[in-house]
């Protein structure tokens, strides 16, 4: 009798634990601050042991942050990010579940997007822009137009890179491409990055047979003559890479100019330039080439 009284209190305090630390997610899913203090500090007195104490404070702590005053510099800016991507989303996903915690965090990244939106995009603080945190938070529009308040975006790799992700996450692959083309010319580490988060299907197996047929160095570096190589394989996205604008004239841009002219010199049956082309791609990237007469 005296084991099964025992028992019977051990189910209660676990009871009592769980309704407790319920209450405070409760009130962090509602981003009631002042509950989840109070909810908390119940935990607190009666289960001063339990584990999910420190995750939850960290939580509670953000609400109860100054989240509207601007930030002064970009050393701010990256010590809420750090906080935000080392502790803040971590625990959010561990006690709300990885799609509740992420639609939690998107919230304060929001905030903190917000809060940076007069910092100017600077070189050496590339990566501290309000731009990307708008991404973070998942409202692709922001996006779009704080990239648009940065001076020359489009010949700059990091911006360049974030307005492609906000298109493609907005409007899919094709309004993508022209930016990831000339993304692709300016620099292959942050295509390569981009591609790796977009998980897209049809662009992954491109890039795997890339990988295993193109004639290069075998590095990332390969990247560049991507677009290139995608046109010999895939004629029919020639409108689209028309789109892209120039850029530095590097042999990889050059060579997409030259593959869709010899594209439309086929159309036209126009047997004199089309040679004269052809022998230029051969000349450019003899594997390129070899690329193209594949195909052919």
């Amino acid at each position: 009798m005296m084991q099964q009284s025992m028992q019977q209190l051990d189910i209660f305090a676990d009871s009592r634990d769980v309704m407790l630390r319920n209450d405070v997610l409760d009130a962090l899913q509602r981003r009631d601050a002042v509950e989840a203090r109070q909810a908390w500090q119940k935990l607190v007195d009666d289960f001063p042991d339990n584990e999910t104490l420190a995750g939850l404070a960290t939580l509670i702590g953000v609400l109860e942050g100054d989240s509207a005053t601007p930030f002064a510099d970009h050393r701010a800016l990256a010590t809420a990010c750090r906080h935000l991507g080392d502790a803040v989303e971590p625990a959010a996903r561990r006690l709300l579940g990885d799609a509740a915690g992420q639609a939690w965090t998107a919230s304060c990244w929001r905030a903190v997007a917000q809060q940076a939106a007069a910092l100017p995009f600077r070189a050496e603080e590339r990566d501290h822009h309000a731009a990307p945190l708008w991404l973070r938070a998942g409202d692709w529009g922001e996006a779009r137009r704080a990239v648009e308040r940065i001076e020359s975006w489009r010949r700059i790799p990091a911006p360049l890179a974030w307005m492609a992700e906000a298109r493609y996450r907005a409007d899919g692959l094709e309004s993508a491409l022209p930016l990831l083309t000339e993304l692709a010319w300016l620099s292959s580490v942050r295509l390569a990055d981009l591609l790796h988060r977009f998980a897209d299907t049809s662009i992954d197996t491109l890039r795997k047979k890339f990988d295993a047929t193109f004639d290069g160095a075998g590095q990332v570096s390969d990247l560049v003559w991507l677009p290139a190589w995608v046109l010999t394989e895939k004629p029919g996205l020639a409108t689209l890479l028309r789109e892209a604008q120039p850029s530095r004239q590097t042999a990889p841009e050059r060579a997409v100019r030259l593959l869709l002219q010899i594209l439309s010199l086929e159309r036209q049956g126009n047997q004199h330039e089309l040679v004269e082309r052809r022998k230029a791609l051969r000349d450019l990237h003899a594997g390129l080439y070899a690329a193209y007469l594949k195909t052919r």
